[in-house]
């Protein structure tokens, strides 16, 4: 029990990150908001930082840029940015906000496997030595009755099976990356459950 809050005390002494995974519809920004929350109560004295880069990106597609055009033509239509611009968003994020001080939740990063050894070396930059990931699992059957239900534009049937291919081929070797990666401590977590 005093090894437990010995534990516990040290754990808040640092800053911690935690990068969450799960299908589309898993409850990953749920999950991460929940999380945000019991942070800011348990640690108060510390800011938590939380980074959707599908948010952002939907975000700065908006900007008017030519690049935000783009960006925008190409959500819209159910595809793939290249990797530059996700990786663009949160590098940009994390040097423009953390000071070195905050915790982080990060949704939506390192999503394909040549992407998550820069995370990886991002977060090692920045002092992280035991990063938390969190895959949340869910059927695919559940995926595409939540998204349904969630109404966004881009849930089509044709973009919801797109998503969800995608997310096994290319998104899974990412997760296998960091479970076996040294200073990463890995979670499992049914996704089927109530939040």
């Amino acid at each position: 029990c005093i090894l437990s809050f010995i534990f516990f005390y040290f754990s808040l002494m640092n800053p911690r990150t935690f990068i969450f995974y799960g299908i589309s519809g898993s409850g990953k920004g749920t999950q991460a908001e929940m999380l945000k929350s019991r942070l800011e109560k348990e640690d108060a004295e510390r800011e938590t930082l939380y980074l959707s880069t599908g948010k952002n990106l939907r975000q700065f597609s908006e900007s008017g840029s030519y690049t935000s055009e783009r960006v925008k033509e190409v959500l819209d239509n159910g595809g793939l940015l290249p990797p530059f611009l996700p990786i663009w968003v949160w590098t940009d994020w994390l040097i423009n906000n953390f000071d070195g001080t905050k915790n982080l939740i990060f949704d939506g990063l390192a999503r394909r496997v040549e992407e998550a050894p820069i995370l990886a070396d991002t977060l090692s930059f920045y002092g992280f030595k035991n990063s938390y990931v969190i895959l949340l699992t869910l059927s695919r059957e559940e995926a595409r009755r939540r998204l349904k239900e969630r109404g966004r534009s881009d849930d089509g049937d044709k973009d919801i099976e797109r998503r969800l291919d995608w997310f096994e081929s290319d998104v899974m070797p990412a997760v296998n990356f960091f479970r076996n990666a040294h200073g990463f401590h890995f979670l499992e977590i049914d996704g089927e459950r109530t939040p």
